[in-house]
C-alpha cells in the first residue's frame, strides 16, 4: 500500500512512500507509544539508543508524520511554549531559565542527530528574524528582548529599520530582532528520516493503527491490543480524540501557503540572502521560511478553532484562508504579487488551557501524557522525548527537574465556551491588530484583554 492525497507541499515533495503494516494481532512490548509524530520518534529514538534491547513499538492511526510534525514551518527554534511565571512559581526562576537553556541546546541536538543519521532534511541554521511594522510591534519587540534576556534568553540582537533592511526587506519594518538559536527544516524529511532511524535501530511502527482506548498497560485499535509496561501518548494536537481526554488540549489550527518557485531577479528585489526564518511581532502573527529550492513558505492562524474540537480533515484549508494569506505575504513583500501559490494546507496543534507545555501522568492509566506544544514542538519534542526516556529508564537526570515536568493545566471549558472564548480571543487579536496599524500608537487594549482571556 502507498500513502495517497498528501496532505500539504512538504508531503507531496516527499513524493509516494509505502504504508507500513498495521497492528494485525495482540502483542506485548515494553514501552507503547501512540502518535508516530516527533514526541513518539524522539522518544523511541532516545530508549532504544539507551537501551538496545528494550520492545518498542509505536502506533499511529495514519502514517508517520501525518500531524503537525510533517506539515509545520519547519522551525527549530528555542522558544518556550507558556508562561514564563507560571513555571517559575511552582519551581522557581532559576528552573526556567534552565529550561531555556535546553531548548537553545536542544536545537543544536536535533542537527547533531540528523547528521549522525545521515537524514537529508534540507537542514540549515541561519538563525531567526522577529520584525516590528508598526510602532506597536516594535514596542513590544523591545521589551520582549530585554525580559527574555531576564529568563535566560541569549544572543538577540536588536536591529533598526536601515540594518533590518540589510538582511531582508519587508514593507514599512521598523526593526526586528535576530537570534541565532533556529534552525530550517523540511519537516516532512525529518520526519521520514527519523521514523527509517527507529526502525533501523528495531523499534516497530504500525501505521493504520489508531488507539480507540487506553487501560492501564494495555492500548486498543480497532484489530488488536498491545500490552506494555509503559504507554506514552504522544498525539498532541489530536488528544482531544482520545477517550478520556476530550478537554486536555485545544486542537488549534494553523494554516500554510507555499509559492512557487521565485525567480532570482525577485530575491534581489526581497533579499533575504541569509535564510534566516522570519516571524513578526503582530498578535495574530506570521511564520515563514524560505525553502532550499526558492520558494516561500508563509503561515499564520486562519480559522483557528472548530467548535467540538474538530480537526479537519486532510489538511485543507478555505480559499478565504489561502487568500487572507496571500494579501498578508504581498503586503510584507509586494514583489511576490504576480508569485501564484503552489499549495496551501493546514494542520492542528496542541494548546493547554494555561498555554504551558505539560508532560503529566494520567491517573487513570498511568500513561505518560506529552504535548501543549503550542506552535513550538519541532524542538520541545526532541526535549521531551530525552525527558520520558529518563522518566521511564529511571536516570537521575537534570531533564526531570525542568518545570514543565509533571505542570498540570485545567481543563478547557466544555462547550459552548469553549468556541466562543477562542473566537471572542482571535476577534480581539484581529480588531488590535487593525487598530495599532491605523493608530502608531502602542499596544491596543483589546491585545492586552485578549491576552488576559486566553490565559496568556
Amino acid at each position: 500500500m502507498t500513502a495517497t492525497d498528501p496532505v500539504s507541499f512538504w508531503d507531496h515533495d516527499l513524493g509516494p512512500r509505502a504504508l507500513r503494516a498495521p497492528l494485525a494481532s495482540d502483542s506485548e512490548v515494553d514501552v507503547c507509544i501512540v502518535g508516530a509524530g516527533l514526541t513518539g520518534l524522539w522518544t523511541a529514538y532516545y530508549l532504544a539508543k539507551a537501551e538496545p534491547g528494550l520492545r518498542i513499538g509505536i502506533l499511529e492511526r495514519e502514517y508517520a508524520g501525518f500531524g503537525a510534525s510533517g506539515r509545520s514551518g519547519g522551525w527549530l527554534s528555542n522558544f518556550l511554549a507558556g508562561s514564563r511565571e507560571r513555571y517559575a512559581k511552582k519551581h522557581g526562576r532559576q528552573s526556567v531559565v534552565d529550561l531555556q537553556h535546553e531548548m537553545d541546546a536542544s536545537v543544536d541536538e536535533i542537527i547533531k542527530v540528523l547528521n549522525a543519521e545521515g537524514i537529508d532534511a534540507d537542514l540549515d541554521k541561519p538563525g531567526v528574524l522577529t520584525v516590528a511594522r508598526t510602532p506597536a510591534q516594535w514596542e513590544r519587540l523591545q521589551a520582549k528582548v530585554v525580559e527574555d534576556e531576564a529568563w535566560g534568553e541569549r544572543d538577540q540582537v536588536l536591529l533598526d529599520a536601515a540594518a533590518c533592511a540589510d538582511r531582508i526587506r519587508i514593507a514599512d519594518a521598523v526593526g526586528a530582532a535576530y537570534s541565532p538559536h533556529c534552525a530550517r527544516v523540511h519537516p516532512a524529511k525529518l520526519t521520514a528520516g527519523l521514523a527509517a532511524a527507529v526502525e533501523d535501530r528495531g523499534v516497530w511502527i504500525w501505521e493504520q493503527s489508531p488507539a480507540v482506548r487506553i487501560e492501564p498497560h494495555t492500548v486498543h485499535t480497532p484489530s488488536a491490543s498491545v500490552r506494555a509496561r509503559h504507554i506514552v501518548l504522544a498525539v498532541e494536537g489530536f488528544t482531544a480524540e482520545i477517550r478520556g481526554h476530550h478537554r486536555d488540549l485545544l486542537p488549534m489550527n494553523s494554516s500554510m501557503i507555499m509559492t512557487e518557485r521565485i525567480p532570482d531577479s525577485v530575491w534581489e528585489t526581497i533579499g533575504w540572502a541569509g535564510n534566516e526564518l522570519l516571524g513578526d511581532m503582530a498578535h495574530v502573527y506570521f511564520y515563514a521560511q524560505r525553502t532550499s529550492d526558492g520558494r516561500v513558505a508563509f503561515g499564520g492562524r486562519g480559522k483557528p478553532y472548530r467548535y467540538g474540537s474538530r480537526i479537519p480533515a486532510g489538511g485543507t484549508i478555505p480559499q478565504v484562508t489561502v487568500e487572507a494569506l496571500r494579501n498578508l505575504m504581498v503586503e510584507c513583500f509586494p514583489a511576490l504579487k504576480r508569485v501564484d501559490i503552489a499549495d496551501a494546507w493546514s494542520g492542528v496543534l496542541g494548546v493547554s488551557r494555561d498555554w504551558c507545555s505539560t508532560l503529566t501522568r494520567d491517573t487513570r492509566t498511568g500513561a505518560l501524557i506529552v504535548g501543549g506544544y503550542a506552535g513550538h514542538g519541532m524542538t520541545t519534542t526532541n526535549l521531551a522525548g530525552r525527558t520520558v526516556r529518563d522518566l521511564i529508564l529511571g536516570l537521575d537526570s537534570d531533564l526531570l527537574s525542568l518545570p514543565w515536568v509533571d505542570h498540570t493545566s485545567q481543563r478547557w471549558e466544555p462547550e459552548p465556551f469553549r468556541w466562543l472564548g477562542v473566537q471572542a480571543v482571535y476577534g480581539a487579536y484581529r480588531g488590535a491588530d487593525a487598530r495599532e496599524d491605523r493608530s502608531g500608537r502602542g499596544t491596543s487594549m483589546l491585545g492586552r484583554a485578549a491576552n488576559l482571556l486566553a490565559g496568556r
